[in-house]
């Protein structure tokens, strides 16, 4: 076994009316910035519960993160920080919309352009703390500090690493008005970020790897539920969340958010809707892979 140190940091907030101990987790005398996605937390009650958590803070609003952030919407956020001199940030959506939130954090303080940051992590210095509530379970971006951002213009992307989450609120309620395809790209997208990790380096770790097929297993079962109804808080997201989150937790070596992002360029599409190519590269290898039989997974 490799040396290791390993601290994860995040303050970890799960359960039903979680998004109201909002107001606790940030200093009274922060300037927040509250980021968003496309407008699907104003249909859910999520925006309205964070409005009311956060009665009397002084906050701005940036919207319209997109599935897998380009960094040509990122540079607006980083200029409206900069001109509200924002000091805290919180995310509220999935995946993307806390990935674009890191960069965000890390790009208010920075006197250059934020995709430098992504290019060249080294020249990260202050980075303006930020919390997050989470809406999808899939990537486990609320556990790590990974983030995948996508350019436009050179029609790349890359993953980066700085900084944890102070805190991330999980209530599974917020789940229950996701469309079904968004519901079923978080399941995949859960898979697929174990599956990556799982088959990596393989017979290195015997505790890693039964925990990863627990969670494969897992999902195999109970994706039938959630499909059956999603609403079902005991056998659905509640479990799903606990999922999403146990996949931003996995090996040192694991290339989820590196190289596969980079080879996938910048799609939008939701996260979990295509297969990624280590997980294509997983189908070739299919009987010959122990790891692969051992998780009990078949592609067709």
């Amino acid at each position: 076994m490799n040396n290791f140190t390993f601290q994860n940091p995040v303050k970890l907030i799960f359960g039903k009316g979680s998004i109201a101990k909002l107001a606790k987790e940030i200093p009274a005398d922060k300037k927040i910035m509250v980021t968003f996605g496309g407008g699907s937390v104003k249909k859910n009650g999520v925006y309205d519960q964070v409005v009311a958590a956060l009665k009397g803070r002084d906050f701005v609003e940036f919207w319209g993160i997109e599935p897998n952030p380009k960094i040509e919407t990122l540079r607006k956020a980083i200029a409206q920080g900069k001109a509200e001199k924002v000091d805290f940030l919180l995310s509220v959506g999935g995946g993307s919309v806390l990935d674009g939130t890191k960069l965000i954090a890390a790009g208010i303080p920075y006197d250059g352009d934020a995709w430098e940051l992504v290019l060249d992590e080294d020249k990260i210095g202050e980075v303006v703390p930020f919390g997050d509530v989470m809406t999808l379970p899939a990537t486990g971006s609320e556990m790590n500090a990974g983030a995948v951002i996508s350019n436009l213009a050179t029609q790349e992307k890359f993953a980066f690493h700085h900084s944890f989450p102070q805190f991330s609120i999980l209530d599974p309620e917020a789940t229950f008005s996701l469309p079904p395809f968004q519901v079923a790209c978080g399941i995949a997208d859960t898979f697929v970020h174990v599956m990556e990790q799982y088959l990596t380096v393989t017979g290195v770790s015997p505790l890693m790897d039964r925990w990863a097929e627990g969670i494969l297993q897992t999902l195999i079962e109970i994706a039938p539920k959630i499909r059956a109804n999603q609403h079902d808080y005991d056998d659905g997201t509640e479990r799903l969340h606990r999922h999403g989150r146990a996949a931003g937790l996995g090996d040192p070596h694991d290339r989820t958010r590196t190289d596969g992002p980079a080879r996938r360029y910048a799609r939008t599409d939701p996260r979990g809707r295509t297969p990624g190519p280590d997980e294509r590269n997983a189908r070739t290898e299919e009987g010959k892979n122990p790891a692969i039989r051992r998780a009990g997974v078949r592609y067709p």
